[in-house]
């Protein structure tokens, strides 16, 4: 990168979106959305297909211009300062977009060119991406001949070239094998680890537990909720107590037991031999513990649970077998009629 522009983002934030609107003739993909991304950390941005996630993304990168609101990256605003901020951003879509008649090594430095680094510099810089995404051996094979995941690492090298300050990762990992799916979450952290901010949007609910600082979930244009990880776990749910008894025949009986002595919601579950009840605290812990102590029941094995990100995600947005209408004309137009850029 051979900007240097160093327009400071306002009170440590990185991505700040105030009231954007979006709309696709009738259908409003971003519906009054705010957000905010925290300095050299990673935002993940959870929906289903059609929420508005990628809408999102290309109005942040000025690919499109939102109807209303307001938007900030690395300081510079959305609509007002458009190639300052392209300096400052990289991105990765939800499919690879390298060149497959150039070679890995060419791709990367083309890129650097384009983006008026020297030619010593876009080499060296080339050179260092590939090593760094295991890809020195394949540097000179079209990319072509890459499988799914080499395109995918390529692609993520390709967006470091400048080394950005905030970079979009649009479901980076869509349609990879879990260990190539575990590499690039490796590259991401290291991204971060080398000061970059990084907006992610994925349906995989484990690449956000991975990889995210915070959540942001989207449904129908709208931010429905925002949180850590931690704080939207608890919000669904408390704890869940599972023991499993010593004898699995018990199982009935302890559930009346509890619910004799007033806590409520204890669940079996012969199949697992696990006993399961929801609680809120220290206190209501140690009570099922005591109730099934003091009526003698022997227990073998006891541990708690957070609700897992799945259930999480499922008690916000509520299940779905298929796309709302909206969401479907969200999706569809986003996909395959892509707006007008800026000019540059």
């Amino acid at each position: 990168m051979t900007s240097t522009d160093t327009a400071p983002a306002s009170k440590g934030l990185a991505v700040e979106v105030h009231g954007i609107v979006k709309h696709y003739g009738k259908t409003k993909a971003l519906d009054g959305v705010d957000l905010q991304v925290r300095q050299g950390t990673v935002l993940g941005v959870l929906g289903p297909n059609g929420a508005g996630k990628t809408t999102l993304v290309r109005v942040l990168s000025t690919l499109i211009k939102p109807d209303a609101g307001s938007a900030t990256v690395a300081g510079y605003d959305v609509l007002r300062q458009p190639k300052q901020l392209r300096r400052a951003i990289g991105l990765t879509g939800q499919y690879a977009s390298v060149d497959e008649l150039l070679s890995g090594y060419e791709n990367l430095y083309l890129i650097g060119r384009l983006l008026d680094l020297p030619r010593k510099q876009a080499k060296a810089r080339a050179n260092e991406l590939l090593e760094r995404f295991s890809l020195t051996e394949a540097a000179g094979r079209p990319a072509r001949t890459y499988s799914g995941g080499m395109r995918r690492r390529l692609d993520l090298a390709a967006s470091m070239i400048g080394r950005p300050r905030v970079l979009y990762l649009d479901e980076p990992t869509t349609g990879l094998d879990p260990r190539t799916r575990n590499e690039v979450w490796q590259e991401v952290q290291g991204m971060v680890a080398d000061g970059a901010t990084v907006l992610l949007t994925t349906q995989y609910m484990e690449e956000a537990e991975q990889l995210a600082d915070e959540l942001t979930v989207f449904d129908r244009g709208r931010v429905i909720a925002a949180g850590g990880i931690a704080e939207l776990k608890a919000k669904v749910g408390g704890q869940t107590l599972r023991v499993r008894p010593g004898r699995a025949d018990q199982l009935p009986e302890m559930v009346r037991c509890l619910t004799e002595a007033g806590i409520r919601g204890a669940v079996a579950d012969p199949a697992e031999e696990l006993l399961s009840v929801p609680v809120t605290g220290e206190e209501q812990l140690t009570a099922v513990v005591g109730v099934l102590g003091t009526r003698g029941f022997a227990i073998a094995a006891i541990d708690t649970r957070l609700p897992s990100l799945d259930e999480v995600f499922l008690a916000i947005t509520g299940k779905r077998s298929t796309p709302a209408p909206a969401d479907r004309a969200d999706q569809a137009v986003t996909e395959a009629q892509p707006e007008k850029e800026y000019a540059v």
